[in-house]
């Protein structure tokens, strides 16, 4: 796409860089799910919304070269640009991880059995008419509380026929007949939600003999990179929003690792080239691990300014807060309803809504706990960063004694 596809026009850089957090994360998810399911209807949405990310990053541009007419304005607005840059990497990134099946890259179909198995399912259903969900709430249904599965976005064509999705849907959105669900769960909650939604039974991929021996290896190091990956994305956003260097040093640390992982399965790669008939069906795998860790690097690029000490431009923040799913940063306080337990044993993310994404010890002041799993306890003057729903985050605040008002 050239510049002269878009003309310049007042546009606020606080909504386009909101709207590119959530299309860039959206991105990840249909991108993965499409390899999933191998799905080129999926994969040609994901090239459709990257060229929304086009548009979005050359309106963005426009807009700050229009407002930067002094040296201290090109000081201020060069890291807004630089997190433009990355969202839109990202969005090359999940581009690419599409055109594995649009252009049937060497993929096994032992790979599509096993990463289910491995990670949360992302499964894409279409809401019938007349079945259990359309017309209801999310709240009514309940669907994350009896099943697992959460709805993370929903594509809805209005009266005119254009598109559009809604992300992060909170429990007033209505689930609408026609309406198209993206659905992140476990293997045994999928089935129902698919069914519930579809009025189909639900069918997996098919268990194939892997052509390789220790194929689980490289679902292990895909699933690893695609969760460090995401962390690290969520956590540069957390790391500007808040302007926390500890939090930007996490997300170097993950970047690095990402990189360490790759290298080790690009060689596992090459070695199991010469174990098969046809080398040519791991090319998905080289090319689903490489768009993997551009993702990790993104990233860090979102991170840099805080990093060099850098202080964010205010619209960055504003956009953050104003995106569909929020970042909060939260004090655990020692008599709160959730001191002393763990994640997992309280149900935290089924309570709230609310993914607690990474853990600061409060006794050590820079002890960092990322990726926190059910066993992870909260202890009181801890402090968490979790992401989710405005409504989540009033709740979860509500549960570890920090008690805020969250604006819609």
């Amino acid at each position: 796409m050239g510049s002269r596809d878009v003309e310049y026009e007042p546009v606020s850089v606080k909504a386009v860089l909101s709207e590119m957090k959530d299309t860039a994360e959206l991105l990840i998810d249909l991108s993965y799910s499409a390899v999933l399911n191998g799905s080129d209807e999926i994969a040609r949405e994901v090239l459709e919304l990257e060229g929304r990310m086009d548009i979005l990053q050359l309106q963005g541009r426009m807009s700050l070269l229009m407002a930067a007419r002094k040296p201290e304005d090109a000081e201020q607005l060069a890291p807004v640009l630089g997190v433009m840059g990355a969202a839109e990497k990202i969005s090359n990134a999940a581009g690419d991880i599409a055109k594995i099946v649009l252009e049937d890259i060497g993929m096994p179909d032992a790979i599509r059995a096993a990463l289910p198995e491995a990670v949360e399912m992302l499964v894409r259903a279409s809401v019938e008419p007349g079945t259990e969900y359309a017309g209801r709430t999310l709240e009514d249904i309940n669907m994350e509380t009896e099943t697992g599965v959460r709805v993370i976005a929903i594509r809805r064509e209005s009266v005119t026929g254009k598109r559009r999705w809604l992300l992060s849907p909170g429990p007033d959105d209505e689930l609408q007949a026609n309406d198209s669900i993206l659905l992140r769960g476990p293997s045994g909650g999928i089935a129902t939600v698919y069914e519930a939604a579809t009025g189909e039974a639900y069918e997996p991929p098919e268990a194939t003999e892997p052509p390789i021996e220790d194929l689980e290896r490289a679902v292990d190091s895909i699933t690893l990179m695609k969760d460090m990956s995401e962390l690290a994305v969520d956590l540069a956003y957390g790391a500007v929003l808040f302007d926390s260097e500890g939090v930007a040093e996490e997300v170097r640390e993950l970047e690095a690792e990402v990189d360490a992982l790759q290298s080790r399965f690009e060689a596992w790669t090459l070695r199991a080239a010469s174990r098969v008939e046809d080398p040519v069906q791991l090319r998905g795998l080289m090319h689903l691990a490489s768009a993997t860790e551009v993702i990790s690097d993104a990233a860090l690029e979102i991170s840099e300014g805080v990093l060099r000490g850098i202080d964010a431009h205010p619209v960055v923040a504003a956009a953050i807060e104003e995106s569909d799913e929020v970042i909060v940063r939260l004090s655990v306080d020692a008599d709160a309803p959730l001191a002393g337990t763990t994640l997992g044993g309280e149900q935290v993310k089924t309570q709230t809504g609310m993914r607690v994404i990474a853990v600061r010890r409060g006794e050590s002041g820079a002890e960092w706990v990322v990726q926190p799993g059910p066993t992870t306890e909260l202890r009181g003057g801890d402090v968490i960063i979790a992401k989710g729903t405005r409504a989540g985050a009033e709740r979860l605040g509500e549960l570890v004694g920090d008690v805020r008002e969250f604006e819609a």
